[in-house]
């Protein structure tokens, strides 16, 4: 369980300084990175399926119209989670960001209620109440609807759930979802050379290898996130991956500035106390099992 603990840590590590690495990115044009980002990713995971050799595995797994379609349906929610995200961290909006992701496993657990069936317990109604008011009151005092953390909530709460129903491991998974966006993305990049708009190969070698090393940034986490997934129970994945959003939202205060007012603050203390009131039932219930099934085992 230890490796599978420091996996998980690494995964989302990684994920929370990726606005450092976007943000050294910002002069070029968010859908061209997200372009890259998705090019350079089929890229990588093709030469890690050919060195495994994979290939015929996956055109076995992916081989039906229907596999094909749930695959393009979590392809489009992820390039637009991916597209928001570049975005919002380039425009100045990381804090935004880390909320959309405090958000969203609770909205999780109500995509789960609403369209697979799963029952909540009484007290579970309240933390998800409870991240809904400080949404209102996030946008109430921003003066707007906070729409960067709706879109990225949603659509990866949408892409989770999709996921859920998805019959291909993680690295399938991935290999075909990108590979359904890869030839778009790469005629979009061949049309903006074309046009003289293109960054790759414009821009200095420097930004060059970290355009193309989007691909390698996107894929490992990804990775040690599906490893992890397969070593430790998901309430400790569910804890863990608050480090996430907690490190954007550092680096959003703390190095790139970003406004953080009294407003804001409540606003994002409601939602973190709902959180904590998640986790915290969550943590209570499984303790009050562990004496029931002792006591059933002692009476067996």
């Amino acid at each position: 369980m230890k490796k599978g603990i420091w996996l998980a840590v690494a995964a989302y590590v990684l994920w929370g300084i990726f606005p450092i690495y976007w943000k050294i990115l910002h002069q070029v044009p968010a859908i061209q990175l997200i372009s890259h980002r998705i090019t350079w990713s089929f890229v990588f995971l093709t030469i890690i399926i050919t060195i495994t050799r994979q290939w015929k595995s996956l055109r076995e797994a992916a081989g039906n119209r229907r596999i094909i379609l749930i695959y393009l349906v979590s392809a489009i929610l992820l390039s637009i989670n991916w597209l928001t995200y570049v975005w919002a961290i380039n425009a100045g909006f990381i804090v935004e960001t880390s909320l959309g992701y405090f958000i969203n496993p609770l909205l999780s657990v109500l995509l789960g209620v609403i369209f697979l069936h799963e029952r909540l317990r009484p007290l579970q109604y309240v933390p998800i109440g409870l991240a809904g008011v400080g949404v209102v009151y996030v946008a109430y005092s921003y003066g707007q609807f906070p729409w960067i953390a709706l879109t990225l909530a949603v659509s990866f709460g949408l892409y989770g759930l999709v996921k859920k129903m998805a019959p291909l491991g993680s690295l399938h998974g991935l290999t075909l979802e990108t590979g359904l966006l890869f030839i778009p993305a790469g005629v979009f990049l061949v049309v903006m050379d074309r046009l003289g708009q293109g960054a790759f190969l414009h821009s200095g070698t420097r930004l060059d290898l970290l355009m193309a090393g989007a691909g390698v940034v996107t894929t490992v986490p990804l990775l040690l996130f599906a490893s992890a997934a397969q070593r430790i129970p998901l309430s400790m994945m569910g804890v863990l991956q608050y480090i996430n959003p907690t490190m954007a939202f550092l680096l959003g205060v703390f190095i790139y500035h970003e406004e953080f007012n009294q407003a804001h603050l409540i606003g994002f203390g409601i939602v973190w106390l709902a959180l904590i009131l998640f986790w915290g039932e969550g943590m209570w219930v499984r303790r009050k099992k562990v004496p029931e099934v002792a006591e059933a085992g002692e009476a067996a």
